[in-house]
């Protein structure tokens, strides 16, 4: 039988749609908070749970790749069964995971409570993002609103160090896990109450052997990444690992080709702003979780700051995202996503140029004015990105348009976080600095691959009509 749709046609208030989004912004908060507010604890955790750099980047990297490898069927659950269902069922996965977080005592526990955690997060991105595009039906608007949601996640990223440095100031690691608490509470509440239910017009079965199949694909390539640098790039175990990702992928694109109703409809990649949008949601995290992590280990490892200083650190960066998101967001319904494209890209390259000199003894001056460049770019860089990906489709499948940008961002902040680590692994803390210039230099590359996407982007963001039907899936 074919779902009963409730979003598009449904006349709602102004002050309704945008309390709505509020209160998906308020789960979007919690999921980028918690992608980030480990990174600034992770000494502490290190030592509270006597593990080193490679078991710090698996506690940070299981919630991302789990994150990452469940977001597209979570999507499809969610225009399935209801986004508002799936939405509160993913709230409480994430609470009930962030408990057990908190109370974890050792390294093992704590890595399969972040994955338990990722799991949760997969059913609030993408379906907060759908229910945000079913209510948003001005285009205008709904470029504003995804600005608004941008703006949010991008506070988010950047607020989790410095929330996590105060926290860390007068409690535990642990205290960076009950935090969550209050906010699913009143997440769950508000949704309740201000929510409409919504699914798209009709079923889509899931694909198991596609999200095995990519979970495989991403565990494998963070995986290699992350166990290199100690095994050994040309060691059997990481060649094995490199070969295992490679027939992986093969083997997901020939299944999800043949499949009716696929995990990942590869056909919109055959969109250039959509691909586009994918490729630039993956190099705008590497850089956002490369800049965060060198910046927690630089700061408190080789120049002895406490974990409230070098969160507060990376005010510039959260200031820089939280006020060029929404700007970003008007821009696109205006002009388009060209010119913030520009910007982020030129942003982002321009702060991390800044540091690929990195000494111990850099000024301070100068750090600062590196993280606000790269939190301006990161504020431009998402909303159009977001809007390029979602606005050519109909809204029917923005569950599942949502959630492979999410994936991709998600993959970008897996991979930075592998990338960094494996460069300053074995650093001492008076070497990092030194270590961490690749790092920097990747960062740069990423802005400048912002800039030739820039270059491709629509001058003008296309304008759907939101009655447009569902894609016709293959028989």
């Amino acid at each position: 039988m074919t779902a009963t749709t409730h979003p598009v046609a449904s006349p709602l208030s102004t002050r309704r749609r945008w309390t709505i989004l509020a209160v998906c912004c308020l789960s979007m908060f919690l999921v980028g908070l918690d992608t980030t507010i480990v990174n600034v604890g992770l000494p502490a955790i290190g030592r509270g749970v006597r593990v080193g750099t490679r078991g710090l980047e698996w506690i940070v990297d299981a919630y991302t790749l789990v994150l990452a490898s469940c977001l597209i069927s979570s999507g499809a659950l969610a225009d399935r069964f209801g986004r508002r269902r799936v939405f509160q069922c993913g709230l409480a996965v994430f609470g009930t995971a962030s408990l057990l977080c908190a109370l974890a005592p050792s390294a093992g526990l704590l890595i399969t409570a972040r994955a338990l955690q990722g799991i949760g997060a997969s059913m609030l991105s993408p379906v907060a993002l759908a229910i945000v595009v079913n209510v948003m039906t001005d285009p205008k608007e709904r470029a504003q609103a995804i600005g608004t949601w941008a703006s949010v996640f991008g506070l988010s990223m950047a607020a989790g160090p410095v929330t996590g440095g105060a926290l860390l100031h007068g409690l535990d690691w642990r205290a960076l896990f009950w935090i969550n608490a209050p906010v699913i509470a009143a997440a769950l509440l508000l949704s309740a109450v201000f929510v409409p239910e919504s699914r798209a017009p009709r079923n889509r079965r899931l694909d198991l052997p596609g999200q095995i199949l990519l979970t495989v694909v991403l565990t494998a390539v963070v995986g290699v990444l992350i166990e290199g640098p100690r095994i050994g790039w040309t060691s059997p175990a990481a060649l094995a690992g490199c070969a295992g990702a490679a027939a992986a992928a093969a083997a997901f694109v020939r299944v999800e080709s043949r499949r009716a109703e696929p995990l990942m409809d590869l056909r919109l990649f055959k969109r250039p702003a959509f691909s586009g949008a994918v490729v630039g949601a993956v190099a705008v995290f590497v850089a956002l979780n490369m800049t965060l992590l060198l910046n927690t280990l630089y700061l408190q490892h080789t120049r002895q700051w406490t974990p409230l200083a070098a969160g507060l650190a990376t005010l510039p960066l959260a200031v820089g995202a939280t006020v060029c998101a929404p700007w970003s967001g008007r821009m696109v319904g205006s002009t388009g996503p060209r010119r913030p494209l520009l910007l982020g890209g030129a942003s982002i390259a321009a702060g991390a140029l800044c540091l690929v000199g990195l000494t111990p003894h850099t000024s301070v001056l100068l750090l600062l004015a590196a993280y606000l460049f790269i939190g301006i770019g990161f504020g431009f860089a998402n909303a159009p990105i977001t809007n390029t990906a979602v606005n050519g489709l109909p809204p029917a499948r923005a569950g599942v348009a949502g959630a492979i940008t999410s994936t991709a961002r998600q993959l970008g902040a897996a991979l930075g976080i592998a990338l960094a680590g494996g460069l300053v692994t074995a650093a001492t803390p008076a070497g990092l600095a030194h270590a961490s210039r690749p790092g920097w230099a990747l960062v740069a590359a990423c802005g400048g691959l912002l800039l030739l996407l820039a270059r491709t982007a629509p001058p003008k963001a296309p304008s759907p009509s939101p009655a447009s039907p569902p894609a016709r899936q293959p028989a």
